[in-house]
């Protein structure tokens, strides 16, 4: 019993010094004070009823934002997740033995690095039919699927080259060494080298999905009822010049809120792989 009221007081304090400590964390944060700046006015239109008209008509509009928003981050996951399976294949295409094999997937990872993502969107867009027939049926063919393959591509490209850069960063004597202890090659990339790769591929991987992320922006411009899309409607709607800057201004918030996240992770991840 004794010892249990001795521990208690500990605990809490212990507790306190942690709570303490983490606000002073948040405290020093800039973008906690900066949210904590834009909450000021929002809470004192809220109190005295005069919020602004381009705040009112924006928290109209918002919802509309929120859809648009997830039709970005759906393309940006599909088109990271087709780009991620195709570029794999490519990538160890790449390594095989064969110079033929190798020369067709170095001409296809140089041919969509270095195409203009705009163009792929559009050639995309226009060059796959608006139906296919299946087994007696006319599906639609939605132009968001396209904008998914046009980014998947270049994704493929950089995936493929992310998946090649890795393999060969493995010290040959890890090669070497497993074949010495009677690995066949197939064992050795599968249990010696794979788990390596994904370590070193991981942090390059999601600082691609974030310029992948930015690139479906693209695809309001053939006529997908995205983030950029729904803002530009709203902005037409209102009519004001100050809603349309407004409104702009939260896309580029709302993009940033998605991206930043993945920038700050890719750096830690980075900061890790450097210490091991």
């Amino acid at each position: 019993m004794d010892n249990d009221l001795t521990l208690a007081p500990l605990g809490r304090s212990g507790w306190t010094a942690g709570a303490a400590a983490l606000l002073r964390a948040v405290a020093r944060d800039p973008w906690f004070i900066t949210l904590l700046i834009l909450a000021v006015p929002a809470l004192y239109w809220t109190a005295s009823g005069t919020t602004p008209v381009a705040v009112e008509r924006l928290w109209y509009w918002w919802p509309a934002l929120m859809r648009g928003l997830g039709m970005n981050v759906q393309i940006s996951l599909l088109a990271m997740t087709l780009g991620t399976m195709l570029g794999l294949v490519v990538g160890a295409i790449s390594l095989s033995p064969l110079a033929p094999l190798r020369a067709l997937t170095r001409a296809y990872v140089l041919a969509f690095r270095n195409a203009p993502i705009l163009v792929l969107v559009y050639f995309t867009t226009y060059v796959f039919p608006f139906e296919v027939p299946v087994a007696g049926w006319v599906l639609p063919f939605p132009d968001w699927i396209k904008v998914v393959i046009g980014l998947a591509l270049p994704a493929s490209a950089n995936v493929a080259e992310i998946f090649r850069g890795a393999v060969q960063s493995i010290p040959a004597a890890q090669w070497e060494a497993a074949h010495s202890l009677g690995f066949a090659r197939t064992q050795i990339f599968r249990m010696v080298i794979l788990p390596q790769c994904l370590r070193r591929m991981l942090a390059p991987w999601m600082n691609l999905y974030a310029s992948i992320t930015m690139s479906t922006a693209l695809a309001s411009l053939v006529g997908v009822h995205d983030l950029v899309d729904t803002a530009t409607v709203a902005s037409n709607t209102v009519a004001r010049t100050d809603f349309t800057i407004l409104i702009y201004f939260t896309l580029l918030a709302l993009f940033f809120a998605y991206c930043y996240p993945i920038s700050r992770l890719t750096r830690y991840l980075e900061r890790r792989h450097a210490r091991h």
